[in-house]
């Protein structure tokens, strides 16, 4: 004898609550530059500097829409000379569902940029490759880590406001 049960819509629980969701409405690129001010010849492997930063907004509309906005800057220098610098904001419209309170910042904050950062990577990829360097790949991002460190921070800086700033 089998054990069967009526079968359930996909975004529902077993125990008839809604699922949470995620959707990705759009992507696109908010802000973009890139300078060159020291092309030439590198005879040394330059340094770079990379810069990641994560931010997340409810959008205008409502509707459970939020805009998470991913920020990548890199520096590459070699010796004294600046080689290039780039500055990139990579942002997503998302569009969340029966997400609790206490889940919604690590969803924004954590899977959101995840979803973002592949294309983001492409985009600093070709443009540094435009600009004549060879595509800068930025090494895959632990944005669990990034999150925990911001939340560390933000616990930091209120423990060391004055009382009633907090």
């Amino acid at each position: 004898m089998t054990d069967t049960s009526a079968p359930q819509a996909p975004n529902q629980a077993g125990n008839g609550e809604a699922m949470p969701g995620l959707r990705v409405l759009g992507q696109y690129i908010k802000d973009l530059s890139f300078e060159n001010p020291g092309h030439g010849p590198v005879q040394s492997q330059p340094n770079i500097d990379l810069g990641i930063d994560v931010g997340a907004a409810p959008h205008a509309d409502g509707n459970g829409l939020f805009e998470v906005s991913l920020k990548l800057s890199a520096r590459a220098m070699a010796e004294s000379n600046v080689l290039f610098i780039t500055e990139l904001d990579y942002a997503g419209l998302f569009q969340l569902q029966n997400v609790q309170q206490n889940q919604l910042e690590p969803l924004l904050l954590i899977e959101c940029p995840r979803l973002l950062f592949p294309f983001a990577r492409r985009i600093v990829a070709e443009i540094t490759r435009e600009g004549g360097f060879p595509p800068l790949l930025i090494d895959p991002v632990d944005f669990v880590q990034l999150y925990q460190q911001q939340v560390r921070r933000a616990q930091e800086a209120a423990a060391g406001a004055p009382a009633g700033q907090a």
